[in-house]
């Protein structure tokens, strides 16, 4: 069930500790909003210099209250933060909100008064949000411990930053979006986002979670909580464009950045992962929308009064990850029956001016879009609203303009009524998103933009995920014996006895163990020099040795290059017909074994066609990620080639990345390349970095 935040929330008495008549100190605005509630709950105001507060008469400290306190906000210098903790446990608080800074943010010696002060706080079995936080506020519980009001609404806002949470509250106010709770997460040294997060999923009012976090604690423990969380979950955070700390010795600590790890865990846990706060802010509009909000699919009808509108619109539906297919030959006569002759009904549809003559049409085209089979999804884009809006539209607006208005005005209200006898998703754009018969539309629930690009991402993510599909979060699996031999050989072992084909191989140290080693398997064959980051770069591996005489040169001739310590004669693999992908294993200090499949071999870094996900990957999960490469085309056969076996890829993937989830010790595990040829799939070399 998480921890009880009942004290956080909803405490039967505060306190606020170092407020102040100054405006310049937070203490004045917290205490100011506190007493927005003094009705629903004792409110304290303490100053050690006792007198009056905002007109109120303040406590020189917590005991001279002379009754418990449940929760006290801490707002003074961070010299004596310690000391009004202790006089808040002291009095009975169960939650301490510490807006006062100086702590882990500091250095050293800041993290570690940090952690004492957490250390008395759990002993006293009480709550701490902070330190060098904002503040926190419960609409639903009328509890305003923060510097700024948040409208009332569905969404629970958990953010790092103060300054973005307010933009974000200008920024949902045209969207009619408003706020359940409002928590600044500060330090997170005692309630972390995992324990908030898991709250909100509780709390009846709120319907969705926005969280702006530059720190996640424990990224796995997020994704868990995120994917449970029974709403939607909606992410904006800084530093992806950053590279994670890389090891150079694989393939896969070159190629994984912090972006990929956590636009991975995002896909997995079912979490709208955003770039920037207008983004988030559409993304909230999208999910807040009324019913039939979740799409079957991404199969999008584009809608237009003009063919440039329409144009744009479908290149930003398609550039969104939606997919805009021309309509059935059934849906195409339907519509030529409601429209004009010149009017497009292939997709995008496009009125071609009969919206002036007959603003129905509108309503019309809506409702037999809604009601097509082939169509999960509608966008609406144009100068719909421009005919209502109350200057008469560019220019003065057409002749007429109030009768227009008028007929605008009902199909708005008859496109509503057509929704909701056919639910599905609805986005407009317009040129006149404020005007009134686009606050019909807005009014119901449909969400309503000025940009195009906005409502192609708002149908984006109604269209994330078909209603009723759970997020695919993978379980880590228990922890194995720990891996002694990181060498090739050992690793290789490692994958072997999990199921992952390797061909026949055997590590020797001189030619008299080359040349036993070839009488064990048939040529032809391959010799590799082991202990060597790049071995082909290197010149450190030799293929198709037909024959000892021809293994035996390449041995010399590579051991007088190289040096070796060992070398691993191997049998070569059928390469015709074979692609080479490559699978690897990082494990991120925040979210664990993060996995990477793509194409392989030595032009991996080069390609840069891979695909993330948190391991353990399910072979379903591992095919799907294959298929959606830039060049999953390969695998049904080009140029007369047979298709490969995808499925065995995938289910070799899934072996691969549970062994690296057993083993937290090993740091980067790499299968490079692994082989899928028609028949099935073969590892031919693999690599594992201990942390």
């Amino acid at each position: 069930m998480g921890r009880d935040l009942t004290a956080l929330f909803d405490p039967a008495s505060v306190a606020v500790v170092g407020a102040s008549d100054d405006p310049a100190k937070y203490g004045h605005a917290v205490a100011f909003q506190a007493l927005r509630a003094d009705g629903r709950r004792p409110v304290h105001l303490v100053n050690r210099r006792g007198g009056t507060v905002l007109g109120r008469p303040a406590a020189p400290s917590l005991a001279a209250i002379g009754e418990p306190v449940e929760l006290v906000v801490v707002c003074v210098p961070g010299s004596g933060f310690e000391d009004a903790v202790d006089d808040a446990l002291a009095c009975g608080a169960k939650a301490i909100v510490g807006i006062t800074a100086g702590f882990a943010e500091a250095g050293p010696t800041g993290l570690a008064r940090q952690r004492a002060v957490v250390a008395r706080v759990r002993e006293a079995g009480a709550l701490l949000i902070g330190p060098n936080c904002l503040g926190i506020a419960d609409n639903t519980t009328e509890l305003y411990l923060a510097s700024d009001r948040f409208a009332p609404g569905g969404v629970a806002l958990l953010s790092q930053s103060g300054n973005l949470a307010l933009e974000l509250q200008l920024r949902g106010t045209p969207h009619g979006l408003g706020f359940s709770r409002f928590v600044s997460l500060g330090n997170q040294a005692d309630v972390t986002l995992v324990d908030l997060v898991e709250d909100c999923a509780r709390h009846e009012a709120t319907t969705a979670i926005a969280v702006y976090a530059e720190d996640f604690g424990d990224g796995r423990a997020f994704a868990r909580a995120a994917a449970a969380a029974g709403r939607p979950v909606v992410l904006l955070t800084a530093g992806r464009g950053s590279a994670s700390a890389r090891s150079a010795r694989s393939h896969t600590g070159a190629l994984t950045t912090s972006a990929d790890v956590v636009a991975a865990a995002c896909r997995d846990a079912g979490v709208e992962l955003v770039r920037t706060p207008r983004e988030m802010t559409v993304v909230l509009a999208a999910l807040g929308a009324g019913p039939g909000q979740r799409a079957r699919g991404r199969r999008t009808a584009v809608f237009t009064d003009g063919g440039g509108h329409g144009a744009i619109a479908a290149d930003a539906a398609e550039d969104a990850g939606l997919e805009v297919p021309e309509l059935a030959a059934a849906t195409r006569e339907r519509l030529s029956a409601v429209l004009w002759q010149q009017s497009a009904v292939g997709n995008p549809v496009d009125l071609a001016g009969m919206g002036e003559q007959q603003p129905l049409s509108y309503a019309d085209t809506v409702a037999e879009l809604l009601g097509a089979d082939e169509v999960d999804a509608v966008l609406m884009t144009g100068y719909f609203g421009g005919y209502a809006a109350s200057d008469g539209g560019l220019g003065g607006g057409p002749a007429g303009g109030s009768v227009l208005a008028e007929g605008e005005t009902r199909a708005a209200e008859k496109i509503v009524t057509h929704l909701a006898a056919s639910p599905k998703p609805l986005v407009v754009q317009s040129m006149y998103p404020q005007s009134p018969s686009c606050r019909v539309l807005a009014g119901a629930g449909i969400p309503v933009f000025a940009a195009t690009e906005d409502a192609a991402r708002a149908l984006s993510a109604m269209a994330r995920r078909p209603a009723g599909r759970a997020p695919e979060l993978p379980a880590l699996p228990a922890a194995a014996a720990p891996l002694r031999d990181p060498g090739y050989h050992g690793v290789r072992a490692l994958l072997g006895a999990a199921g992952v084909p390797f061909p026949a191989a055997r590590e020797i140290t001189g030619e008299a163990g080359l040349l036993a080693a070839a009488r064990e398997f048939e040529g032809p064959y391959v010799l590799k020099a082991l202990h060597l980051l790049h071995k082909s770069d290197a010149g450190g591996v030799a293929l198709r040795l037909a024959g000892p005489d021809a293994l035996l040169a390449a041995h010399r001739d590579m051991h007088a290059r190289l040096g070796a310590r060992s070398y691993s004669v191997e049998a070569m693999a059928d390469l015709s017909d074979g692609i080479e992908l490559i699978v690897g294993v990082q494990r991120d200090p925040r979210f664990g074994p993060v996995a990477m499949v793509g194409l392989g071999g030595i032009l991996t870094e080069t390609l840069r066609d891979v695909a993330f996900a948190l391991a353990p990957v399910p072979a379903r999960r591992a095919e799907d990620l294959l298929r959606g490469l830039r060049s999953a085309a390969l695998f049904a056969g080009v140029r007369g080639r047979p298709a490969v076996d995808v499925s065995a890829a995938a289910s070799v993937i899934e072996r691969i990345t549970t062994v690296a989830a057993e083993h937290p010790e090993i740091a980067e595990l790499e299968v490079n390349p692994l082989l899928v040829r028609p028949d099935g799939a073969l590892a031919l070399d693999a690599r594992a970095v201990l942390g």
